[in-house]
C-alpha cells in the first residue's frame, strides 16, 4: 500500500481498529495537550510499507500530555493504572512534558507538540490524538516526507549539538530499525562542531 501523505496515514489509522481503541482509551482521560506518539504511528506506516500483515510489536505506548499544574512524576503512573483497567494488554507510558526537561535536563517546553519537535527523529516526531468529533488529529512538526521515505534524520533540535548528536548515533545504533524494517535509510550527523 501507497502511503503519500498527512491524509494517507490518518486513513490507515482510522482503518486499524487496535489504535483506535487505544486512541479512545486515552482521550476518555481528558488530558490537557495530549497525543500519542513516536513508534505508535511511525511503526504502523513502516509496516504498512514493508507489506507486514503482522503488527510489528512495539515496547511502549507513548503517551504524552502537558501539564504545568501537576508535575509529580507519581501522577504519570496514577495515569499508566488507568489505563491498564480501560486496556490491560497494551504497555503504557505516559510522561508529562511539562516535566520531562528536568529529566533531559534542557529548558523547559511551551507544549506537547513542542516537545515532539525535539523528539530525536524526524521520522519519530509524530503524534495523534482525537478531537471532540473523534476524528483524527495528526501532528508532525517536521512533515511526514521522511517516514514516508522510510529515512530515519535527526530533528534539526539534535543537530545543534554534539552532545544531542551523540544521543542520536547512540539511539539509532540501539534501535536498529533496519533489522526489522530493511528498507529503511539510516541518515548520520555529519558535523564537525
Amino acid at each position: 500500500m501507497m502511503i503519500k501523505n498527512e491524509k494517507g496515514i490518518i486513513q490507515l489509522i482510522k482503518e486499524d481498529e487496535w489504535m483506535m481503541n487505544i486512541l479512545r482509551a486515552v482521550k476518555s482521560l481528558n488530558l490537557p495537550d495530549w497525543w500519542i506518539c513516536a513508534g505508535f504511528v511511525r511503526s504502523k506506516i513502516w509496516d504498512t510499507l514493508h507489506g507486514f500483515k503482522e503488527r510489528t510489536p512495539i515496547p511502549d505506548i507513548d503517551v504524552i500530555y502537558f501539564d504545568d499544574t501537576n508535575m509529580e512524576e507519581l501522577e504519570e503512573k496514577r495515569l499508566e493504572i488507568r489505563l491498564r483497567n480501560i486496556l490491560p494488554d497494551i504497555p503504557w507510558s505516559v510522561k508529562n512534558e511539562a516535566r520531562m526537561h528536568v529529566v533531559n535536563n534542557i529548558p523547559p517546553y511551551s507544549s506537547s507538540v513542542d516537545a515532539i519537535s525535539k523528539f530525536p527523529e524526524t521520522a519519530t516526531s509524530l503524534g495523534v490524538k482525537l478531537d471532540e468529533k473523534n476524528d483524527i488529529i495528526l501532528v508532525a512538526p517536521w512533515g511526514v516526507d521522511d517516514v514516508i521515505n522510510l529515512e530515519v534524520k535527526p530533528t534539526p533540535y539534535f543537530q545543534e549539538s554534539k552532545e544531542r548528536a551523540q544521543i542520536y548515533e547512540e539511539r539509532i545504533t540501539k534501535k536498529n530499525w533496519q533489522d526489522i524494517w530493511y528498507k529503511v535509510n539510516v541518515f548520520h550527523i555529519e558535523h564537525s562542531y
